[in-house]
């Protein structure tokens, strides 16, 4: 066991859904790990891809699971793009595909939003999407709007399966307009910067945790940070024995993380 792996970390990014609970329970020894981070002096925030919840959805899923966290611990791909809008496009407007909450997340930080003539098409988890939508985003991407989405996942895994999430809209209007959008969540570098600069902190300072490949762990390898991949979620082991994305540390769960503490 090499314990050296998180040496100059100082703040655990820790993914939620199948990484700390899995359906509206704490995963066993989630409690644990982050009392043993706090043990070492170190601090740890939430970070979610999923823009179709904000803060207040997440820590009251939290707080039901007996876990109380203040607003600042939970850090939402919302939040990445709403800070991507304001410092590369002030003032622009943005066509929104979102629900309401996402949208009250843009409205908060001062996204100018408009449903006519935009000058930049932001594709989110819309849990409410209708073909009006869809047929409006597909015309203003395919005649040269600044095309954005908030996370690339495909799909959002639920109590009783999965439903498809951003990733998916993002194939659809692939096929409709021949363009991809520039993505601002896990595992892309905005989100990289966005939480240095939140936390004040170097890239080697941060350690990302989590059971997806190809956005908890790839983010961790593309940007030379620590990443540890747990098994308590989507990945399985015999899954990341074939895949080319690697972890500073695959381990069951985060209480066999803490150990690396």
């Amino acid at each position: 066991m090499d314990k050296s792996v998180f040496a100059k970390t100082k703040y655990f990014i820790i993914d939620m859904d199948g990484t700390f609970y899995l359906s509206g329970n704490l995963i066993e020894g989630s409690e644990y790990f982050i009392s043993k981070v706090r043990e070492t002096g170190r601090d740890f925030y939430f970070f979610t891809n999923n823009s179709s919840n904000n803060v207040e959805v997440c820590r009251d899923k939290l707080a039901k699971m007996g876990f109380p966290v203040d607003e600042k611990r939970v850090i939402v791909s919302s939040h990445v793009a709403a800070s991507y809008l304001n410092k590369n496009y002030p003032g622009k407007k943005v066509y929104l595909l979102g629900n309401e909450r996402l949208t009250g997340d843009m409205l908060a930080a001062g996204i100018n939003l408009t449903d006519e003539n935009p000058d930049i098409v932001l594709l989110g988890f819309d849990t409410t999407l209708t073909y009006e939508k869809i047929r409006k985003a597909a015309k203003y991407i395919y005649e040269g709007a600044v095309y954005l989405a908030t996370h690339p996942d495909v799909n959002c895994p639920t109590a009783d399966g999965f439903k498809p999430d951003t990733g998916s809209m993002i194939e659809m209007f692939a096929a409709s307009t021949g363009r991809r959008p520039e993505v601002l969540g896990k595992p892309m570098t905005a989100t990289v910067d966005y939480i240095t600069g939140l936390l004040g902190c170097e890239r080697d300072e941060l350690a990302f945790i989590g059971d997806r490949l190809a956005t908890d762990i790839a983010i961790g390898m593309n940007h030379s940070i620590p990443c540890a991949l747990v098994f308590s979620g989507v990945t399985t082991p015999e899954e990341y024995a074939q895949s080319q994305i690697r972890a500073s540390v695959a381990v069951e769960n985060l209480k066999a993380l803490a150990e690396y503490l």
